[in-house]
């Protein structure tokens, strides 16, 4: 016992030791960089270094060119201050959105239909796991110190100099996935980090029993700082990891660690329908919400997941009706004509909608998705007005007389037509 102490504490001790690191400098180029260098990228580099100020690729971007992938977004960081940059843009013409980023030193620019995220560099000057108030610097080793993983925190100079502090392409080539400097202090700083380290261990993608030991430890003693986190900001990462690799892999680590407690998914052990759901549907891209409802057993628990994470009515809807029909008779979870029925009567959804094409992704039947998919919904040919000739009495009767017709029709497979089905109002009558 006295010796798991003394290990407890010396790797306590080891997440508030510093941790020095040292640029490291090379250069890089590929086609895809090459095809980021638009003209509308080189202007904006021409002006800013004209000005005197130094810009650079950060980020995502970064990372998604190590990996040889264009980015689908073009991120770039700054020395100059968010007012240095207005004053260029109104100098050269050059239209800005979203300025409502300006308190965090962001400017978006558009410039030949393309928007260009452009940041100043800053340190996060006070934080409280939630959100930070920041402080602009002019300090490159600085801003890539608040980042929160190694890989997260390069720049490509638009020369092709790529700057690593915190041996983050290392990190990148290896799949490894850490947080910059001290863990602790990094998730601290927002608790949301924990999460963001379990979306890009499935975006790097390295073998999934490669985590780094210690990064869980730490989250493991912070995963209660989740529960200070807003659910629409978990959401957001949530969704990521349920659809991205490892889903099943990282879904379980979760557990392991203690999260579950805090986003309102049932803390029990992942079930192995989990993994059957994600093996089954992945090809057919289910919605997030579809993959997570295979842990859920009951209504009460998705209610539950809602109020924490406040997700829209389609997805709550898409959960209830999984749970509904995960334990429904067979004969009903694969009978085209059940399903067939609920899209007739269907009225909150355009027919393609319906979160029974959710379930059938749940379920992995590719034969009733594709035949549901093709298939036409009929209209139901007959309506209040159509009863008239046969006096019946409006409100409750009409509704009784629609109703069993609808059932007739329904029964008919859809075909009965108009005239038919107004031929068996009279005995309906007579029988009510």
């Amino acid at each position: 016992m006295i010796f798991n102490q003394l290990l407890r504490a010396n790797f306590q001790l080891r997440l508030y030791l510093p941790k020095f690191y040292s640029l490291q400098m090379s250069k890089f180029d590929s086609k895809e960089f090459n095809a980021l260098l638009t003209p509308a990228v080189r202007r904006i580099q021409t002006v800013f270094e004209e000005n005197k100020h130094e810009i650079r690729l950060c980020g995502g971007a970064v990372r998604d060119l190590l990996q040889g992938k264009g980015p689908k977004d073009v991120d770039l960081a700054t020395t100059a201050l968010p007012e240095e940059m207005l004053d260029l843009c109104l100098k050269h013409d050059w239209r800005t959105i979203n300025t409502n980023g300006l308190s965090h030193g962001t400017v978006t620019i558009r410039l030949d239909d393309e928007n260009y995220e452009i940041t100043t560099l800053r340190i996060d000057k006070v934080t409280d796991g939630r959100r930070a108030e920041v402080e602009f610097t002019k300090d490159w080793q600085l801003d890539a110190e608040r980042r929160d993983l190694t890989f997260n925190s390069l720049f490509l100079g638009l020369d092709g100099t790529l700057y690593d502090y915190f041996s983050g392409a290392e990190d990148l080539k290896l799949k490894r996935v850490r947080f910059v400097g001290d863990a602790q202090k990094r998730i601290q700083e927002d608790y949301l980090r924990i999460l963001r380290y379990f979306r890009f261990f499935g975006r790097i993608d390295p073998p999934s029993d490669s985590h780094d030991h210690e990064s869980l430890e730490v989250i493991r003693l912070n995963a209660h700082g989740l529960g200070g986190i807003s659910g629409e900001r978990i959401w957001s990462e949530l969704k990521l990891i349920l659809v991205g690799n490892q889903a099943p892999e990282l879904v379980e680590k979760m557990h392991e660690v203690g999260l579950f407690p805090y986003f309102e998914v049932p803390d029990r052990k992942p079930n192995p329908e989990f993994r059957t759901v994600y093996d089954k549907s992945r090809k057919f891209k289910p919605l997030p919400i579809t993959l997570l409802s295979s842990l859920f057993e009951t209504e009460t628990e998705v209610k539950k997941f809602e109020a924490r994470i406040k997700f829209s009515r389609l997805e709550r809807l898409i959960a209830l009706f999984i749970v509904q029909h995960k334990t429904a008779p067979d004969q009903k979870k694969f009978d085209l004509k059940y399903f067939q029925d609920l899209l007739v009567d269907n009225k909150d959804f355009p027919s393609k909608e319906h979160p029974l094409f959710e379930y059938l992704k749940y379920t992995g039947n590719e034969e009733l998705i594709m035949n549901l998919e093709s298939w036409d919904v009929p209209r139901f040919p007959i309506s209040g007005t159509d009863l008239r000739q046969f006096n019946v009495k409006p409100g409750k009767d009409v509704g009784k007389v629609l109703k069993l017709l609808r059932e007739k029709w329904k029964n008919s497979n859809y075909l009965n037509s108009k005239d038919e089905l107004l031929q068996n109002v009279p005995s309906l009558i007579s029988n009510n």
